[in-house]
């Protein structure tokens, strides 16, 4: 199994399975994002939680800012819609889905946004809030700590929250 992108290691989502073995194309390294869309997230209990509606790009600072899980709901009508940090997807090649590490019940009181009402990850106090909630640290911040090490943040402690948990600030966001 691949487990190239590990945890800590980079901005982006962790790839694991047999996928780059039997790719006809660049992926799963390099793929486009249209080819994402609609694909299946499923939780760390094994359910699936939605679907990726959209994938959102940072223009200015060149990298994948989140992407829209959409989920409940059916036929897009109720769908709750969630901003998941990119480096908190882990795309499994084999059985070709993402898998984000929270249960059902967590991705079920993550924060969302309304569709009429989209969050500006330009917003860092929402932002950095929507990381804590997944665990993650922002995709804009040094994931270096002082000891230079990937993954070795100075600021773990200060002020994080458990992934999933119901505690997380949601400043400029809509729980639904």
């Amino acid at each position: 199994m691949n487990t190239r992108n590990q945890p800590g290691t980079g901005a982006g989502a962790r790839i694991v399975g047999s996928g780059r073995k039997t790719a006809d194309g660049p992926g799963p390294d390099v793929m486009a994002a249209g080819t994402l869309d609609g694909n299946t997230v499923l939780s760390a209990d094994g359910d699936d939680v939605g679907k990726i509606k959209d994938i959102m790009l940072d223009v200015q600072g060149g990298r994948i800012a989140y992407a829209v899980l959409s989920s409940g709901g059916f036929l897009g009508v109720g769908d709750k819609l969630l901003a998941i940090p990119w480096n908190a997807l882990t795309l499994d090649t084999d059985r070709k889905c993402f898998v984000l590490n929270l249960t059902s019940g967590q991705v079920r009181n993550a924060p969302g946004f309304d569709k009429d009402h989209w969050p500006a990850m330009a917003d860092r106090t929402w932002a950095t809030s929507v990381h804590q909630y997944y665990g993650r640290a922002p995709y804009w911040s040094d994931e270096r700590g002082a000891s230079g090490d990937p993954g070795a943040r100075d600021d773990v402690g200060v002020g994080d929250i458990p992934a999933g948990s119901s505690n997380a600030p949601e400043a400029g966001g809509v729980k639904l």
